[in-house]
């Protein structure tokens, strides 16, 4: 499952206390990241991922419908806020849409979330 955060919690790591002093760390690579984080908020957003993530090939919108309990047009949606964050790519193939994970796009977002995270908070 992924880690679901808001940019509101990662603000608050954002401020710290060094020295008994307040500081605050600017987060510019963070900010950018709202469409991730909008994204991966939603539960049938993380069903289309978790069914993405137990495909092995491309999958289409036909596909991934089953995976939630929305009509298909609603998955669609779904996977265009996917693609728009990064999150997935898609390849057309004659009339139809497949999707897989942008995997290395997103480990590098997470991983920037994560050694942020490190640094900050030592």
């Amino acid at each position: 499952m992924f880690l679901q955060l808001t940019l509101e919690t990662i603000a608050q790591i954002c401020n710290y206390i060094v020295m008994g002093k307040e500081q605050t760390i600017c987060c510019p690579d963070l900010k950018d990241l709202s469409p991730l984080f909008k994204a991966m908020g939603d539960p049938n957003r993380m069903a289309i991922l978790e069914r993405l993530c137990s495909c092995s090939d491309h999958t289409n919108v036909k596909d991934l419908s089953t995976c939630c309990d929305v009509d298909i047009s609603v998955v669609s949606r779904h996977l265009s806020i996917l693609k728009k964050s990064g999150i997935l790519k898609a390849e057309k193939r004659g009339k139809e849409v497949f999707y897989t994970i942008n995997s290395k796009e997103l480990v590098k977002s997470l991983r920037s979330i994560a050694d942020y995270v490190e640094n900050c908070c030592k």
